[in-house]
């Protein structure tokens, strides 16, 4: 990206709205203006281009982002590690387990004790029902309280890296991916997605990351098909939410019980695996009863069910239904044959892709850098404008 090009996208986010970013948390994409998530998909491509012509994007001197992940994680942990260095900060770790938190220490008291010279706090906390994103909102609201009380200099901001709702910086990636894929955001509407459950042999993964994308992509025009077994809903108030957003945004929302239908004439599949909605809320009250035997018994009973849906696959003959379909995984991905006997994609489809779903992962560092580069800066436009001017090189030329 030339400096020409680059300017031109900072002319972009200065005409947009960010004020109510500055030294606030990122939480639920659905919770943001239009022109906010424009905004981080703005900044997310300018942060892209200076690493790329070697300018230093760095806005800090010293501080700390924190990653707390209650679950694992390989894209979005080292995405969020990548994101706070490209920013000059230092990432750290917070390891529950060698805190107090395991003596009986309070959110409230951990979040002030981990953010005396903290800018972000990054939370993964995906796998219950009703925890992870009333967690976060626990954790931001004890950050805000001691920063009011004089405690903390600064407000950490907080971002959501995956809650039981939504994956904010999953879906932002993904929008950008399709953004460069077909040429703009503007291209995107009235292209057909097709965001399908697909079988895994595996238990309880989240419904964040279909919700996420539905509550998305609904927002931009396009036409969304969600596609899943009877049984396997996503929660309700996000579907409608979609269905909503959709028809604000002059698109179609649909839901079916076939993967064929949804993939016919498709421009874009997105086949995931989900455990049902039912089967999230029964596994969230087996955890509260602290019933482990209940626990293992429902994952017996679920992985049962999953078998009788072998044939939801991604595979050369559904492909074929598409329109030249671009396939997304957040990754990663049950590959028939190679990480598993069936799984959610073939072999020859996602080979197909494999390269793709890199570049799609590749635009999540940047997301989450925008993210916190509009939370922590008043003024970004002047500010990159200010970064491209003075050329300070990421790396030093050696010849």
């Amino acid at each position: 990206m030339t400096d020409k090009e680059i300017q031109k996208r900072i002319d972009t986010l200065a005409s947009l709205k960010t004020v109510q970013m500055y030294n606030n948390d990122f939480l639920l994409t659905w919770d943001k203006q239009e022109e906010e998530i424009r905004a981080v998909l703005t900044v997310a491509d300018i942060l892209r281009g200076m690493r790329d012509a070697n300018l230093s994007p760095r806005i800090f001197d010293s501080g700390l982002a924190l990653a707390i992940f209650r679950d694992k994680s390989t894209r979005t942990r080292f995405s969020f590690l990548s994101a706070a260095n490209l920013l000059g900060l230092t990432a750290q770790d917070l390891d529950e387990t060698k805190t107090q938190i395991a003596h009986g220490e309070t959110v409230r008291e951990t979040a002030n004790m981990i953010s005396f010279l903290t800018e972000v706090i990054g939370i993964r906390d995906d796998m219950y029902l009703g925890y992870g994103h009333s967690y976060m909102k626990e954790v931001s609201e004890a950050v805000r309280e001691g920063h009011r009380e004089g405690v903390l200099p600064r407000i950490p901001t907080l971002v959501n890296l995956q809650c039981d709702l939504d994956h904010p910086t999953q879906a932002l990636s993904d929008l950008l991916h399709l953004i460069h894929h077909f040429g703009s955001l503007e291209a995107l509407k009235g292209k057909k997605v097709a965001m399908t459950w697909a079988y895994s042999p595996s238990y309880g993964k989240p419904l964040s990351v279909p919700q996420g994308v539905i509550g998305l992509m609904s927002r931009f025009g396009m036409e969304i098909r969600l596609a899943y077994p009877e049984g396997y809903s996503l929660i309700p108030e996000i579907e409608e939410l979609a269905e909503s957003n959709s028809r604000a945004a002059g698109g179609l929302f649909s839901r079916s019980h076939s993967m064929a239908e949804a993939f016919s004439g498709a421009d874009i599949v997105y086949p995931k695996s989900w455990a049902p909605y039912e089967v999230m809320q029964r596994r969230t009250g087996l955890l509260k009863a602290g019933d482990s035997k209940g626990l293992d018994d429902l994952e017996a009973e679920c992985l049962q069910l999953n078998k009788r849906y072998l044939d939801w696959e991604c595979n050369e003959q559904l492909m074929k239904q598409t329109d030249n379909a671009l396939y997304l995984h957040c990754l990663p991905a049950d590959i028939s044959e190679v990480s598993c006997e069936r799984g959610e994609v073939s072999a020859s489809v996602f080979e197909r892709f494999r390269l793709d779903t890199y570049r799609q992962a590749g635009y999540k560092p940047y997301i989450i850098a925008a993210m916190m580069f509009l939370s922590k800066v008043e003024n970004p436009a002047s500010v990159l404008s200010g970064i491209l001017k003075e050329k300070v090189p990421r790396v030093a030329d050696s010849g």
